[in-house]
């Protein structure tokens, strides 16, 4: 698998050889629904309390007597019948949104969104990316330069300039490998992939 190779500039240059079993795997719509939907449940935390019948504070009086009224049987106003009641299956803070998934779906999920990216042109490969000082405006340029927008930067080794030169812009993200989840994968319309993060890359999803 051929991987295009972009200089400072933006101009593409000699292809970087890469494995199939990452780059050259078949696209997998349903694998990777399931891994990027996992991935967002797992995100969840469970913080939403609503109250069942019990701990809403209502009287306990029967709100009317049971017969000769012509209106329903009612036996307190704290009945999820009722406006203000309590609810029948009230969410609770220990609820649990996670969604298993096996470590081989997830890397061949992955490796599937690597693949489509490579195929489509959203996927190219630089030799690095450094800042001489941890400037934004530094970083914004580079990437401008390049003929780029919406980019996620996957490098070796994210060094601090470079760290806080990316944080404070929205369409911009520098990660390592280890840290590259399928959502992210996605969202940007552009993957940077330096040299060193092939090679981690691939050691760790081949």
């Amino acid at each position: 698998m051929e991987l295009k190779l972009l200089n400072e500039q933006g101009q593409e240059g000699a292809g970087v050889s890469a494995s199939d079993v990452v780059f050259g795997r078949d696209y997998n719509e349903a694998l990777i629904h399931q891994v990027v939907v996992a991935y967002q449940a797992n995100a969840r935390s469970g913080n939403r309390a609503q109250k069942d019948r019990e701990q809403v504070k209502h009287t306990t009086k029967k709100p009317w007597r049971q017969k000769g009224t012509g209106r329903a049987r009612a036996g307190m106003s704290s009945s999820p019948l009722w406006r203000g009641g309590g609810r029948i299956f009230p969410n609770s803070p220990e609820e649990n949104f996670s969604h298993k998934v096996n470590k081989k779906m997830y890397r061949a999920g992955v490796c599937s969104i690597l693949s489509q990216l490579a195929r489509e042109g959203r996927l190219s490969v630089v030799e690095e990316i450094k800042l001489e000082a941890p400037k934004t405006k530094l970083l914004a340029e580079k990437i401008k330069a390049m003929g780029l927008e919406s980019v996620l930067v996957i490098t070796d080794t994210v060094d601090e300039n470079l760290f806080l030169a990316s944080r404070n812009l929205p369409n911009i993200a520098v990660t390592e490998p280890r840290f590259a989840d399928p959502l992210s994968l996605i969202y940007f319309k552009k993957i940077l992939v330096t040299k060193g993060a092939i090679a981690k890359i691939e050691e760790m999803l081949g």
